[in-house]
């Protein structure tokens, strides 16, 4: 049976969610995961309709609702002079116009409910310790090359091994990934430590000169999350490494003092230095494709980096049902399917990070205008082509 099994590289969200889809059409799979064990590192995570689109296709819509909340708003605040700038309402129109609510989760809960769903199904294999650097295809199998020399043998390999993809290198040839020198911080917050006045149901996101702060509820209220990100040239990528109090408080000093007390609240801070890459045309090689942030990684700026991976699991398991044991004309459905909607998130986020949430002096105040004249209707209407469908082809 090995070699009718679909190989996955990377045992994050995207990849579970890889697995979980195509066992629903029938499909083993072996996820390699290279750590020593199964989990998430981070914190909140926020959950557009489409991602909810997404788990119910799944089959555990119903599991992954149960662990989120349900934020009432989308907030834009002016972290210079501490007001409104505008917000989206996410009540009953939102979700009857998208099909779906706006949550956000804690990342581990989220995981928690793939990685169960995984284990639940005879047709997905689930392996730690197994760091994919490589493989080999003759044209009718695909060999995972292990960087212990080990090589697991099956039908298709798919990279959902993230930034630091070993297959994208392969597939697409490119090497280290774009550094935005954006960093970001993240602590979580015990909710009474949170100030009364900004204890919100909402996800809010403070817009400032070169940085902007986000908070939201998590864990049924017991935590806020926050993150905390500004310029800082920062030239070489990190991901979770612990910083000094200090450190991140030297990025916002400018900033309004009514949010700044909320930073000086977190505790435990975690550094991400903000990388992407180039939207590219081709994913795929033979029998070999990428999905998540192996094929199109992307900036925090829409919210939608697990949510479009989500989208890819799946897209790839309805291409497959639809082309049957036919990879190259699943694949190619797959890559055709999904680049030009990634591409235009990963480019988009870029533009909402320089235009909506770092501007500074008339172009913030040109911004704040503009905002603060759409109706809701409006920014429904804009948010349409990403939270209105799958991202997924039916017909």
């Amino acid at each position: 049976m090995t070699e009718k099994r679909f190989i996955i590289a990377g045992g994050g969200i995207g990849g579970l969610a890889a697995a979980l889809g195509l066992a629903q059409k029938g499909f083993a799979s072996i996820v390699l995961e290279k750590s020593t064990e199964l989990s998430e590192i981070g914190a909140g995570i926020q959950l557009g309709p489409n991602a909810f689109h997404s788990f119910d296709y799944l089959g555990i819509g119903d599991a992954a609702r149960k662990n989120a909340v349900y934020v009432d708003q989308l907030r834009l605040m002016d972290a210079m002079s501490g007001d409104e700038i505008m917000h989206v309402p996410l009540d009953e129109v939102f979700r009857k116009r998208f099909g779906n609510p706006y949550a956000v989760v804690h990342r581990g809960d989220l995981y928690s409910v793939l990685l169960r769903a995984c284990q639940d199904r005879d047709l997905i294999e689930l392996r730690v310790n197994a760091d994919v650097a490589g493989y080999d295809q003759d044209g009718k199998s695909v060999a995972a090359n292990l960087a212990n020399g080990e090589q697991v043998a099956g039908t298709a390999l798919i990279g959902a091994d993230g930034l630091w993809s070993s297959v994208r290198r392969q597939v697409v040839g490119d090497d280290r990934p774009r550094i935005s020198g954006h960093s970001s911080y993240r602590s979580v917050i015990p909710t009474e430590q949170m100030p009364e006045d900004l204890r919100w149901n909402a996800a809010t996101l403070w817009a400032g000169p070169r940085c902007h702060i986000v908070h939201y509820p998590l864990s049924d209220w017991k935590v806020f999350n926050l993150v905390a990100t500004y310029h800082n040239q920062a030239p070489e990528p990190v991901a979770g490494q612990p910083v000094s109090h200090e450190e991140v408080l030297q990025g916002f000093q400018h900033i309004s003092e009514k949010i700044l007390k909320v930073i000086r609240h977190g505790s435990d801070w975690k550094l991400w230095v903000l990388c992407d890459r180039e939207p590219v045309e081709n994913w795929v090689d033979g029998r070999v494709t990428l999905l998540g942030d192996a094929a199109h990684p992307m900036l925090q700026y829409y919210a939608q980096g697990a949510c479009m991976a989500l989208e890819d699991a799946v897209c790839l398991s309805h291409m497959m049902d639809r082309h049957g044991d036919n990879i190259d004309r699943a694949f190619a459905a797959y890559n055709d399917q999904r680049m030009i909607r990634t591409a235009r998130v990963q480019l988009g986020a870029r533009a909402m990070g320089d235009h909506i949430y770092h501007p500074d002096g008339a172009h913030a105040r040109v911004r704040n205008h503009i905002m603060e004249n759409l109706t809701t209707e409006d920014y429904y209407d804009r948010l349409e082509w990403l939270y209105g469908g799958t991202g997924l082809d039916e017909g």
